[in-house]
């Protein structure tokens, strides 16, 4: 069970105080208007950033979502990239009111950690996967099976956070990190994994289960 904690995520104070302070400062000197705008945009801030506490279900191989958001493709794939070998691979969409903390989708080891910089196409299209800014985490869990998580930026995501790092080891579920204002999880799986949910189905991180890792 995780522990309470603020349901705002750290990353989202610096913005929050400083929608905050800058609508009070606008109220003290008399612009309504700008102190209106400011204070909605301190209320857009905290609601971004929140941080909700999740019930992580306890599935032996079972393959946690990564994300909140819409699956939107499954398919097969040569992945030359990250893991060299044929997988399966599920895309998921982030928009702007999905919470966009990540979670760790089976316990494993972190074996690396990539940041690679790039463009900010929309996160929906296929040349996101090529050309956008990208964060691939590869984790190895137990019978030395290997995936990848890779956190990808969008159009308006200027800002991917990983706070793993190589040599950790994180549980199902457990946060890792957060990409800011919409974006998309690409997950890449052994090609034996079995993959239950469908293109389109809404997900959460932490509690959607998407299958189980072969």
């Amino acid at each position: 069970m995780e522990q309470p904690h603020i349901p705002v995520h750290k990353e989202g104070l610096p913005f929050i105080g400083l929608f905050a302070f800058t609508s009070l400062i606008f109220a003290l000197v008399g612009c309504s208007a700008m102190a209106l705008l400011a204070l909605a945009s301190t209320f857009f801030a905290t609601y971004f950033f929140r941080d909700p506490s999740r019930i992580v279900p306890d599935k032996q191989g079972g393959i946690i979502s990564p994300a909140d958001g819409k699956v939107i493709r499954i398919e097969e794939v040569d992945d030359n990239r990250f893991l060299n070998q044929k997988v399966q691979k599920i895309s998921i969409f982030m928009n702007v009111f999905n919470v966009h903390v990540n979670r760790l989708p089976v316990r494993g080891t972190i074996e690396a950690v990539h940041l690679q910089p790039g463009r900010f196409y929309a996160a929906d299209k296929d040349k996101a996967v090529l050309h956008n800014e990208y964060c691939a985490m590869i984790v190895q869990s137990e019978g030395n099976v290997r995936y990848c998580v890779v956190q990808i930026a969008g159009l308006i995501a200027r800002r991917i956070v990983c706070f793993a790092r190589p040599g950790d080891t994180l549980e199902s579920g457990q946060r890792y990190g957060l990409i800011r204002f919409g974006s998309r999880v690409d997950l890449y799986l052994p090609e034996t994994s079995e993959i239950t949910v469908k293109v389109g189905q809404k997900v959460k991180a932490g509690e959607t289960i998407l299958g189980s890792i072969g």
